[in-house]
């Protein structure tokens, strides 16, 4: 088979790699769409993000869905011919984190198609992957493959807005209008946020944020001043989700989270120098959010359900032989939101 291939910042091959059978409680999955993510882009241009770096050539790609083809001893719930979005995430479950229940902090954690560890965990653009069988979950018949492939990064919002607590009728800032802030706006108004505003510099993501339900989009290259209106009697919102990773935006909002409001960092940038006073006065919330659990079926179900609809955000498709095509589309703010691969 063939697979998506970062050797180098820019240095992306179409190769031959083997397919590999499946062990006992596993299953070889045939891909049929694979979502580009942000992290994606970082080892496309840059080699990697941080002290993450690519020592060694590597599969992209951890958002992906498709057919199980195979099934190794042991696996009875899954069967050749089920279709099924793939999670990319591969907990020991032995570590102390994952005997309670929280996975994503697994010590000997395999994400797919990241460079933090050596050897590399091979990605998910391929034409096939074998897993654990408990990373194959089955999507409603109605689901396309498109859609299911999108279940990673909704898992992610998914996690974050857990992380916020309760957004019912909440006012909510969502700074960064990529695919992960766009998601993270459906995710408030399905979660019954009763108003959400949204950020970004370029006009484009904020179009989309508009058909998704934002209250109101703000171009901040644009209306420097355009939270100004929200910074009255010492801030408007409840909660904050910057997902730019960027200190600018996460600075630059402050004075619109009223006191006791939260923020949850969604977005992963660089060191940030941040208002500590401010954070002490108005008693501020800053919340980390890393990942996903249980919200990955939780995606797959709602999405299933037709509870949040992500099809307005695949804005390209291309054959996975124009992977480079496909990530110069994919960095194209101006033009794209999530670019996907057709196996």
């Amino acid at each position: 088979m063939r697979g998506v291939i970062i050797h180098a910042p820019h240095d992306l091959r179409i190769e031959a790699i083997s397919p590999v059978a499946p062990a006992a409680q596993e299953v070889r999955v045939k891909i049929e769409s694979g979502g580009i993510c942000g992290s994606d882009l970082h080892y496309y241009h840059d080699g990697g993000f941080g002290m993450v770096r690519i020592k060694q050539p590597m599969a992209l790609g951890h958002e992906i869905a498709g057919v199980v083809e195979e099934v190794g001893a042991g696996v009875s719930h899954l069967v050749p011919g089920m279709r099924v979005a793939v999670n990319p995430s591969r907990p020991c479950n032995h570590c102390s984190f994952c005997l309670d229940g929280q996975q994503r902090y697994c010590l000997n954690m395999q994400f797919m198609g990241s460079a933090m560890r050596f050897p590399h965990a091979q990605g998910g653009f391929r034409q096939s992957v074998t897993v654990d069988a408990g990373q194959a979950v089955p999507i409603a018949p109605t689901l396309t493959m498109a859609e299911a492939a999108m279940a990673e990064p909704l898992a992610v919002c998914l996690h974050a807005a857990a992380r916020a607590g309760s957004l019912m009728g909440k006012r909510v800032l969502v700074t960064g209008s990529g695919p992960i802030g766009v998601i993270t706006l459906a995710v408030a108004r399905y979660a019954g946020a009763g108003e959400v505003v949204v950020t970004d510099i370029a006009p484009f993501p904020l179009g989309l944020a508009k058909k998704l339900g934002a209250t109101r989009a703000i171009n901040v290259a644009e209306e420097r001043d355009g939270l100004a209106a929200y910074t009255a009697d010492k801030g408007h919102f409840d909660v904050m989700f910057e997902c730019s990773g960027n200190q600018a935006a996460l600075v630059g909002a402050f004075d619109a989270v009223r006191p006791g409001g939260i923020i949850v960092q969604v977005g992963i940038g660089g060191e940030m120098t941040l208002p500590i006073s401010v954070i002490v006065a108005k008693e501020i919330e800053l919340r980390g959010t890393f990942r996903f659990d249980r919200e990955f079926a939780l995606a797959v179900d709602v999405m299933g359900k037709g509870l949040i609809d992500l099809k307005p955000l695949v804005t390209a498709t291309l054959p996975f032989e124009q992977a480079t095509e496909a990530f110069t589309l994919a960095s194209d703010r101006s033009r794209a939101m999530k670019v996907q691969l057709a196996f």
